[in-house]
């Protein structure tokens, strides 16, 4: 891939260094935009293309990572740092098979180089390994339901269990503060209950529509959060800085409760044990997380399994298919994990009327409430993610305009600040777990609404001191290439 000296090629050098220095400082956006620089003034270079594509992969823009590793395989067939980039991203989209296609080839380029030989047989075994257990779960699918077929009353709770305890079958305040200190101090809650707040979670979370109308009286508050995934010590400081949930200080958390951070049995066991003791003191959506696939691979069914067992994550599982997929506040703020759709048409009652109770499609409705973006344009174009679709701000304002909304409030991407207003303000996005993956630097944000203008009110905060547990540390070991 030798190339003469020219001005231009330099010149994309000099970019290409910067670009580095901006990755390696976990900069990523700024990498893009660089690596794209350079890309211009060098478009034969195929190291630009696969560099491009790795940040493109740090960003969770799986979709761009695929067609900029494509392209540096164009350029250089023989290019493994190509192969590599493009069988990540399929990896992060779920496509094994894709993913196993780039691994192999990279064998066949450098047979007898012993790390390509290491990660294609962590591949195929860990493909191996989640397809056997999908095709368990599609025989037993028709059998049972594992939350009918469980008793938590007939689980004992050993004398020597030292964490929270309760007496009867109503989650108590006092309950769930004991049982938060000691996920605190990194001890965990008998299984017992655990079962006891994930059966009754879902029991209310059935008797929920799939599109849920919130109501906020006239002077009193209403918090939005966006993606927590896994980072407990930073809900704690959100709890902290805004108060507990409770029906005088309602929130709603907007999806993506769990993986990547290796606190997420934490998050979602807090959550839903407040869920159930204020049913309309807190709120919870689905988010593209609350998923079988997406767990498998970033680390919430291996610590779910870790720290209870398999019959737990199966139940987790099904809970997370009864999850709304959005909210509306006062008939005028529409509060979806990720986004609007492929198509102008949809209104609100198309929203109630999704059948909700599955793992997300591929395609439709429902994936594009879970997976899509906006961008700074108009129209629609392809997902950077590789799901879902980019929307543009007309086709936001059409939204609003046609259901008779005012505001689109959604999650789903990290932002620097936290959050960020887009649309000419008629689209926000907020993002509650700062430093996300110990590694992006963004700060968290919150949104607080006060009735009835319900104006947005935005709070920042900073990550804050937690175990030295790292990201995914439950993952696969394979899949934590990811992190």
């Amino acid at each position: 891939m030798h190339q003469t000296s020219t001005p231009d090629t330099d010149k994309a050098e000099e970019l290409k260094a910067a670009a580095n220095a901006a990755f390696q400082a976990h900069r990523f956006a700024a990498a893009i935009e660089l690596y794209s620089q350079a890309i211009i003034l060098n478009t034969d270079n195929a190291v630009y293309w696969a560099n491009r594509a790795f940040a493109h992969t740090k960003m969770e823009e799986y979709g761009s990572a695929v067609e900029d590793a494509t392209k540096a395989i164009t350029i250089s067939p023989t290019y493994v740092k190509g192969y590599y980039r493009r069988g990540a991203a399929y990896l992060a989209m779920g496509k094994f098979k894709d993913a196993l296609k780039d691994f192999r080839q990279v064998q066949r380029i450098v047979p007898k180089d012993p790390d390509a030989v290491k990660k294609l047989r962590e591949c195929e075994k860990a493909v191996t390994k989640i397809r056997f257990e999908e095709a368990i779960a599609m025989e037993e699918h028709d059998r049972h339901s594992v939350a009918e077929s469980l008793d938590f009353h007939s689980i004992e709770v050993e004398n020597s269990y030292q964490g929270a305890r309760l007496e009867g079958d109503n989650i108590t305040f006092e309950f769930v503060k004991k049982m938060m200190d000691d996920f605190k101090n990194q001890r965990s809650v008998h299984k017992r209950y655990a079962f006891q707040i994930l059966l009754q979670t879902r029991e209310l979370l059935l008797a929920s529509p799939t599109l849920v109308d919130i109501t906020i009286p006239d002077h009193c508050h209403f918090t939005v959060c966006g993606d927590i995934h896994g980072q407990y010590f930073d809900l704690l400081n959100i709890f902290e800085l805004n108060g507990l949930p409770s029906n005088d200080n309602p929130y709603l958390f907007n999806g993506d409760f769990v993986d990547r951070g290796s606190f997420s049995v934490e998050v979602i066991m807090t959550l839903f044990a407040f869920k159930c003791l204020y049913p309309t003191g807190l709120y919870l959506s689905r988010g593209n997380h609350e998923s079988k696939s997406m767990n498998k691979i970033y680390g919430f069914d291996g610590e779910v399994k870790a720290k209870f067992n398999e019959t737990m994550a199966d139940l987790f599982a099904e809970v997370f298919c009864c999850l709304p997929l959005a909210n509306v506040l006062n008939e005028k703020i529409f509060v979806v994990h990720g986004g609007l759709f492929s198509s102008d048409d949809v209104k609100l009652s198309d929203i109630r009327a999704i059948d909700r109770f599955q793992e997300p499609p591929d395609e439709g409705l429902m994936c594009e409430l879970l997976w899509s973006d906006p961008h700074s344009g108009v129209g629609r174009a392809p997902s950077k993610r590789g799901v879902g679709v980019a929307f543009g701000s007309d086709v936001t304002h059409r939204f609003l305009q046609e259901n008779n909304l005012e505001l689109v409030v959604r999650s789903h991407e990290v932002k620097d600040e936290g959050y960020e207003e887009d649309h000419d303000g008629k689209l926000i996005t907020v993002f509650s777990a700062p430093n996300y993956c110990d590694q992006m630097g963004n700060k968290g944000a919150f949104i607080r609404f006060k009735a009835p203008g319900l104006r947005p009110e935005f709070t920042k905060f900073n990550a804050v001191w937690h175990p030295n547990v790292r990201p995914m540390q439950y993952a696969n070991n394979f899949f934590s290439m990811l992190a």
